[in-house]
């Protein structure tokens, strides 16, 4: 295969705005993915694209009016309710938040269709990479075919092929999953639980547990059971039969309102587990010449809703050192690789000091709304959003 001055493995948010804003620098790159169409699976659900980092990664990408024009509006009103369904906080969506949502596969689509016909190279599956020296580095696919480059990024997300040629960190199971479905015609065939979340997220937290849900485009409801579980316990279920593992998710919340149990029994679909991952907390690399990391790749955490914001971020960014350092490709990766150590240090910290409050303790609910509002007071200048 010919390689272009970057080459990029993975075909996911960061991936394709790092290709994006290369290609409105008049850069070349090519995009390398497994999958073997842009509809091989469903992309997954609502993303919120927050102004201070997904919505700059749009703005240097040159797409933010036609992001604009995919936001489902109200989609940000969020309720916290307890176990009874009594609501114990709500906040409307009056437009002017920061947070707009928009269906992950519409963002994505979004941003291949801004791409020059061939950039993205499907049914690529990466079965080895490995270093040449001199910053080169040789991509082997499942098929035998190879490519050679002088700068490889990986955007290849929490299972990265590329991520050993930097680091030995593997991801490490945080003991938590989510189960995901999905209920349809919600407003008709599942109206009790549809007024139960309301116009746009809903959460309902215990000790050791939550029901998450949200409405989503085309009277679509998608429920995330999360759950505190060794993987053992999640072995143990046979997901293949639906029914059956519905039913066994639904016992760890008996005594639960009818209306939030519905978000799982009467599922349209069958479950999806979802297991959380995370790199190692502080996790960095020395710089090896000729390649780098971006996303997931470079940076998985809990879920946290910031992990696709920050992808693109991350593109953008890399996209934008390499075209303020023509010819230096070594300059531009240690650029970007700094300060996207820095800004994840930075994250950690923050995250650090959320998770220390008393989050789950008498009343959970509660104290889900108290440490929601105080996050929201000392990150947005004073004023709770």
């Amino acid at each position: 295969m010919r390689p272009t001055p970057v080459t990029i493995i993975g075909a996911g948010l960061g991936g394709l705005t790092l290709a994006r804003v290369l290609h409105v620098h008049g850069i070349a790159s090519t995009v390398y993915e497994a999958e073997a169409s842009p509809m091989a699976r469903a992309q997954g659900g609502m993303l919120d694209i927050h102004d201070y980092n997904g919505q700059l990664a749009l703005e240097a990408a040159g797409l933010l009016e036609e992001f604009r024009s995919i936001v489902l509006a109200g989609r940000q009103a969020m309720r916290i309710l307890d176990r009874s369904a009594s609501v114990v906080f709500e906040k409307g969506d009056d437009g002017t938040g920061g947070r707009p949502e928009a269906q992950r596969g519409e963002l994505r689509q979004m941003l291949l269709d801004s791409l020059p016909a061939g950039t993205v190279r499907w049914g690529h599956k990466v079965h080895e990479v490995r270093s040449l020296g001199g910053g080169r580095h040789e991509v082997t696919f499942a098929d035998g075919a190879t490519v050679v480059t002088d700068l490889l990024v990986g955007a290849d997300g929490a299972w990265s092929r590329v991520r050993p040629l930097l680091t030995d960190a593997h991801p490490e199971y945080l003991g938590t999953a989510f189960v995901e479905v999905y209920l349809f015609d919600a407003d008709t065939r599942h109206a009790a639980a549809a007024k139960a979340v309301g116009g746009g997220s809903m959460i309902a937290p215990a000790r050791d547990n939550a029901i998450h849900a949200h409405r989503e485009s085309g009277d679509t409801l998608h429920t995330y059971v999360q759950l505190t579980k060794p993987l053992e316990w999640f072995a143990a279920i046979d997901f293949t039969d639906a029914p059956a593992a519905v039913q066994r998710i639904a016992e760890e919340f008996d005594g639960w309102a009818p209306e939030l149990t519905a978000l799982i029994t009467d599922a349209d679909t069958a479950p999806v587990l979802r297991p959380h991952y995370a790199l190692p907390d502080g996790h960095r690399w020395d710089r090896v010449p000729g390649i780098t990391l971006i996303g997931d790749a470079a940076h998985l955490s809990a879920p946290n809703g910031e992990g696709a914001n920050l992808a693109m971020l991350d593109g953008a960014e890399l996209a934008g050192a390499i075209a303020a350092q023509p010819g230096d490709a070594e300059a531009a990766l240690s650029i970007y690789e700094q300060a996207m150590f820095t800004r994840m240090r930075e994250a950690a910290d923050e995250d650090l000091a959320v998770l220390m409050e008393p989050v789950f303790g008498d009343n959970p609910p509660q104290a889900l709304v108290d440490m929601i509002v105080e996050h929201r007071r000392s990150t947005r200048g004073g004023t709770p959003q």
